[in-house]
């Protein structure tokens, strides 16, 4: 892995160096290659989950680069279930240490387009491809942990995991772990997710109510969520997704486009925290958050 390569993703992400990066494999017995250690367990969700939306913290090879990791003991390492980036990654003939294709701090990119307006200027070429499926980043489970952490929610629930690890720890906004182990996962410690409109998180109820309806009328507002609100009149656009899957694909894209259309303020549906509604709760909490 090449060190100055890693330092031109943080330079043009704009990126802090304390925020680690995904390394990203073309196939599972590529692991050896970053991680010294790889216990059963890791081994057992490679196998089942690999390649997928699981990103797994793994003791470190001392010939990864400490800008990878942020200076830390472990490295976070994937196997992406997109043909695109197989390929890449395949070509490269190393493994490739990737965090997502926007400025540090925006929505994620989910489309070739949204990685343009973010980078273009600041990289040496975009790839043209399809839209992401899942629209959300991986699941980061903490392998050096007793019992394995949840560090991130992401695509792949723990419900999903629970087969296979059933002491698994669930993932938690407030978690009581050492300074190391809140920084080994990216997304984690700095803003993540912001549009430029800021951004409230209600439930149905709350959206039904017309002080609330009233108040929104003076501002450029967008919604999106499950339900429609009390009065969409009230908002430039709305978007009214079928399930908790196509909000999460969704939502970064929705940001994106709300600020191109100068919006000032995003309001976002509530869901139940089950399943990829866990992941798609904590990005909306962090883009709420000035």
């Amino acid at each position: 892995m090449d060190s100055a390569a890693v330092d031109k993703i943080f330079l043009a992400k704009g990126r802090p160096a304390d925020n680690p990066l995904i390394v990203h494999l073309a196939c599972s017995t590529d692991v050896s290659r970053v991680a010294r250690e790889v216990p059963v367990l890791a081994r057992e969700l490679m196998q089942r989950f690999w390649p997928g939306p699981l990103t797994l913290v793994l003791p470190k090879q001392k010939d990864v680069p400490n800008q990878v990791t942020a200076g830390l003991d472990t490295v976070a390492v994937r196997v992406p279930n997109h043909s695109v980036a197989l390929e890449l990654i395949r070509l490269a003939g190393v493994p490739i240490a990737a965090p997502s294709a926007n400025r540090s701090g925006r929505p994620s990119a989910t489309t070739w387009q949204a990685v343009a307006e973010d980078l273009e200027d600041r990289i040496a070429g975009i790839v043209c491809g399809p839209p992401t499926c899942l629209g959300l980043e991986s699941t980061v489970v903490d392998m050096t942990s007793t019992p394995p952490r949840v560090l991130r929610p992401g695509g792949l629930s723990i419900e999903e995991m629970h087969s296979l690890i059933p002491s698994i720890q669930p993932y938690s906004a407030r978690p009581e772990l050492s300074r190391e182990s809140l920084v080994n996962s990216p997304g984690l410690k700095h803003r993540h997710y912001q549009p430029r409109a800021s951004v409230m998180v209600l439930d149905a109820e709350t959206l039904k109510q017309s002080d609330f309806v009233l108040n929104s009328k003076s501002r450029r507002s967008h919604y999106i969520g499950l339900t429609h609100p009390g009065n969409s009149q009230a908002f430039q656009t709305v978007l009214v997704c079928h399930d908790a899957e196509e909000y999460a694909s969704r939502v970064f894209d929705f940001f994106r486009q709300a600020d191109l259309s100068k919006a000032d303020l995003v309001c976002c549906e509530c869901v139940p925290e089950v399943g990829i509604g866990v992941a798609l709760m904590d990005r909306l909490r962090r883009a709420s958050h000035s």
